[in-house]
């Protein structure tokens, strides 16, 4: 019998790694709070539960405006909006994200400009991004991934120099630091995501930091209809103009639950911070294990995901291969998201699901050339859960022995490949 579980072999890790999200009785008191005081939805918008929040996650992340709203989504579309992005302007966007990065420009009316990403990072490639701008260019949508941050320092500067509008994208990045200053605080605006999956979670839900009141102001409207808020988005101002709108509100429900996620939070992200950090220095040991840099001006890491690359060759395995492994092993991981140019979403020609566009051009994907996005998703990127770094010691070492049990039998799970991606879909 083999000794690896994808081929019937014992299983490494027995003992699932925590659940998530996690939940007690103070989330059932507060949502319990917040029934029976009858004030569920998000109009008039700001609720007192939704209030708090955006106080409280502001203080969280050390500065900004913050307007909490229905998702992490809509909040780059909202921003692109308040700046005034719109019909025609193009916005550059990483080719290794979730494609939301890249729909928001879109529902905003702007067309997303891919550009590659830094091979040792996995975040945009700065360089790639100057080469892309134009005179149409209006926006820069950088994405903070996995446990990593983009180079803001560049970032800033490149949008100094064209005057383009920032939107961190931060879905990944609740807690994080680049010398010092919180993630989303740096450029215009920071989007981040309350989904379920996400570090700090409401189940659904995002928020928007905003750099200045008047930016706020303008978000606050967007999601409320179009009603006129205060400076810094508080309650409704009708000595200021409406504009065109929508419903995209937070409701008191979403945002109690979020409220205690975030007394959580400092204790989980510290715990994460300090496993991931035992993690490194696990996997450092490991043939053909490529840790992601680092930037040292990254002064705290947050953990949506921790992502590491292996050289196939060195390492022995495609990384699809390696991940079908793992989950059969009992560690939960993943390959990661698909090169942008290889998402259907945004080719007409190849589904008919596909955004429709004026703009064929832009997605004409044939002569694209996005070398370090390819390899990452097609061959190099490991994605390994964040519940692994709330399982204490034991359970990076499980992982990390799982690792290293099958880089042992790699020649053995080679030559099953083809069946075993057929079977996973590995």
């Amino acid at each position: 019998m083999s000794e690896l579980a994808i081929l019937g072999g014992p299983k490494l890790r027995t003992t699932p790694y925590p659940a998530w999200p996690v939940w007690d009785q103070r989330d059932v008191d507060a949502v319990s709070a917040v029934v029976k005081s009858g004030r569920w939805g998000g109009y008039p918008y700001p609720g007192p539960k939704t209030a708090e929040l955006a106080r409280k996650f502001a203080d969280l992340q050390g500065g900004g405006y913050a307007v909490p709203m229905a998702n992490g989504t809509v909040t780059m579309e909202v921003a692109l909006r308040a700046a005034d992005v719109g019909w025609g302007d193009e916005v550059i966007v990483p080719a290794y994200t979730f494609q939301a990065t890249a729909s928001a420009p879109m529902a905003a009316g702007a067309i997303p400009v891919i550009v590659d990403i830094d091979r040792q990072s996995y975040c945009m490639d700065v360089a790639a991004a100057a080469r892309a701008v134009t005179p149409k260019t209006r926006a820069i949508i950088p994405v903070h991934l996995g446990a990593g941050m983009c180079d803001m320092d560049a970032i800033m500067a490149l949008a100094a120099k064209y005057h383009l509008i920032v939107i961190e994208d931060c879905a990944h990045a609740h807690g994080a630091k680049w010398n010092g200053a919180g993630a989303g605080t740096i450029g215009h605006f920071g989007s981040f995501s309350l989904q379920s999956s996400k570090t700090l979670t409401a189940g659904e839900g995002g928020i928007l930091l905003c750099q200045t009141p008047e930016l706020a102001a303008k978000a606050a409207a967007i999601i409320d209809c179009g009603r006129p808020h205060a400076l810094g988005g508080g309650a409704e101002d009708y000595s200021r103009e409406f504009q065109v709108g929508g419903n995209f509100r937070l409701s008191e429900l979403a945002a109690a639950l979020a409220l205690v996620g975030l007394e959580r939070f400092p204790a989980q992200a510290q715990q994460r911070e300090e496993m991931a950090a035992y993690m490194d220095e696990s996997l450092s040991e490991i043939k053909g294990v490529r840790l992601l840099k680092r930037d040292p001006r990254h002064t705290t890491r947050s953990f949506y995901r921790y992502i590491f690359a292996v050289d196939p060759e060195k390492f022995g395995l495609e990384h699809d291969l390696l991940c079908g492994a793992l989950q059969a092993e009992g560690v939960d991981c993943w390959v990661g998201y698909e090169a942008m140019n290889n998402y259907s979403l945004f080719q007409p020609q190849k589904s008919k699901l596909a955004v429709p566009s004026a703009f064929p051009q832009y997605f004409d994907f044939t002569n694209m050339v996005l070398p370090e996005a390819e390899h990452a998703c097609e061959h190099a990127a490991v994605w390994l859960d964040e519940a692994i770094f709330r399982s204490g010691q034991s359970g990076v070492d499980d992982a990390a022995a799982a690792i290293k049990k099958i880089q042992q039998h790699a020649a053995e799970l080679n030559a099953a490949g083809e069946i075993l991606r057929d079977r996973h879909g590995a």
